[in-house]
């Protein structure tokens, strides 16, 4: 019998979306303590993504944030309440992909980034979402859950390229039962990717993901990569981030041209408690005609915002005060996940 042959493709995050999901931050979450300050920003992200398309929260109580959402177009907002442990919702949401142009959602199993933190109730938000209807009738739902994956440890541009970091992807706890080679060759089995580009350098203080891609360097069209540089010597990240850079100069598209380079300043050193925070501008979110920027209050704000617009000269770029979110070590991109178009 001949074998079915499967076109898989991972979208770029800058193609059209249909929504965008958050899980929105209550009282038995570790924002309990701080409540009062991340709750505006997410009502901050939630407002900037309804102006541009449709988006899904999976709450503790729709009722408390619609209160804290004000005057929305509610017609664009879907409503899931759902358990969760925590907010970060690109790292326990689904991955998107089209199956043979079929739309699909990808369930991993999410394990609080190597059992660092409590996941049993974020691991099965994907197949309570997919239960709950707010899918396309159309869409599928392949359960994954075998292996360990988080949507911030991996970059697409489209085409068949994906990035990732071997720090978190090969990390203890995760798939540590594979090796490089097995995980590369999984990767390009589930995703239909050609290649995948290894970033063995780069981290952040306070960062417990294990150096997400999406902290440290980011596809922003297939030829494009924005990324974050650190210039002073004295800082502890100068090591390391020198080095990602000198990888990613290295780097070729699929047709053998060198990646233009966009470099985002280093973000001005945030401290909580004592201990440094893992700001970065590489945590924006591309929506449809926009990208949502996080910035932390510093100088340096506006140098990132000069040059996330060198590299989206046709979206415009919205600036949002995410100081809160990175005292619990994510920013914006983490606690969002995109949907294509298709999905609704």
């Amino acid at each position: 019998m001949k074998q079915k042959s499967f076109n898989i493709q991972l979208p770029a995050e800058w193609t059209p979306q249909s929504a965008v999901l958050l899980t929105w931050p209550h009282r038995r979450t570790d924002w309990k303590p701080i409540l009062n300050e991340v709750i505006p920003c997410f009502a901050a992200i939630a407002k900037e993504i309804v102006r541009r398309e449709k988006l899904i929260i999976v709450c503790a109580a729709a009722e408390d944030v619609k209160r804290a959402l004000g005057d929305v177009d509610f017609s664009r907002i879907l409503f899931r309440e759902i358990p969760s442990n925590d907010s970060w919702m690109r790292d326990h949401g689904p991955i998107s992909v089209f199956v043979n142009e079929v739309p699909c959602l990808l369930d991993f199993t999410f394990n609080g980034w190597g059992l660092k933190f409590p996941a049993n109730e974020d691991n099965q938000i994907t197949r309570r979402l997919y239960e709950s209807g707010v899918f396309s009738p159309n869409v599928l739902y392949q359960n994954m859950l075998y292996m360990v994956l988080e949507g911030g440890s991996i970059e697409s541009d489209g085409e068949g390229t994906l990035m990732t970091t071997s720090k978190c992807l090969l990390s203890p706890n995760r798939n540590v039962y594979k090796s490089g080679a097995e995980i590369e060759d999984h990767l390009k089995l589930i995703f239909g990717a050609q290649r995948v580009l290894w970033i063995r350098h780069g981290y952040l203080a306070g960062d417990d993901t294990d150096s997400h891609i999406d902290t440290l360097a980011r596809f922003c069209d297939k030829e494009t990569i924005a990324y974050v540089q650190c210039t002073d010597p004295e800082d502890e990240h100068f090591p390391e981030l020198s080095s990602m850079e000198a990888e990613l100069r290295l780097l070729k598209t699929k047709e053998g041209k060198p990646y233009r380079l966009i470099a985002l300043p280093m973000a001005e050193a945030v401290y909580h408690e004592g201990k440094r925070l893992p700001a970065t501008y590489a945590n924006f979110l591309i929506i449809n005609q926009a990208v949502l920027m996080p910035v932390y209050h510093s100088p340096l704000d506006a140098a990132a915002e000069k040059a996330l617009q060198t590299a989206f000269p046709n979206r415009e770029i919205v600036p949002i005060s995410c100081l809160p979110l990175i005292k619990q070590h994510g920013s914006l991109h983490c606690v969002t996940m995109q949907l294509p178009e298709g999905f609704l």
